[in-house]
């Protein structure tokens, strides 16, 4: 099973793509490729904007093949609210790449993505980067913090559904068969 996380944001998105298989000792999970997409500035119009996020994200969709889409719930700061507003757009393109797609969207919490990969729900992104680190064995923490948080939301993902490859791919073929 293939997972793809992405940490949605308008100047730059994370994605992560991790594979869930079996093995002897259980099951495995493989990073495949984590990566960013940045867009250009506000002079570029957030339509514009928008559009690269899509046509990246669509890449990453058709190369990879992936069984589940995880981003994470949305959540600001009442003193920042056009950040969420901005946000949301980033999801909502997300979320239209699932539809149109037809992989399977799923949300999670932060602190839930936090907790499940550190220990703490209220982890900083020098602790994720850290527990990314050590989770696939990389030589150097994870730059940018986007792509360290995208392989966080699908890392939870996998470790919170330990039979979701079984049931992705049941899934999966239900809809090809109708």
């Amino acid at each position: 099973m293939r997972i793809l996380g992405v940490d949605p944001g308008l100047r730059v998105t994370g994605y992560a793509v991790l594979s869930l298989s079996e093995s002897a000792g259980g099951e495995v999970i493989d990073l495949v490729e984590a990566g960013v997409i940045r867009t250009a500035g506000p002079e570029a119009g957030i339509a514009a904007r928008l559009r690269k996020v899509h046509d990246a994200l669509d890449e990453v969709i058709r190369e990879f093949s992936p069984q589940a889409l995880v981003i994470e719930k949305l959540y600001s700061h009442y003193k920042h609210p056009s950040t969420a507003i901005l946000m949301g757009h980033v999801r909502g393109v997300v979320c239209l790449l699932s539809g149109s797609r037809g992989v399977p969207l799923h949300s999670l919490a932060a602190t839930h993505v936090k907790k499940s990969v550190t220990g703490a729900g209220h982890a900083s992104k020098e602790q994720i980067q850290r527990m990314i680190q050590h989770a696939f064995s990389l030589k150097s923490l994870p730059e940018p913090c986007d792509a360290a948080d995208a392989m966080a939301i699908a890392l939870a993902f996998a470790m919170q559904n330990k039979n979701a490859g079984r049931r992705a791919a049941a899934e999966t073929g239900r809809r090809n068969a109708a």
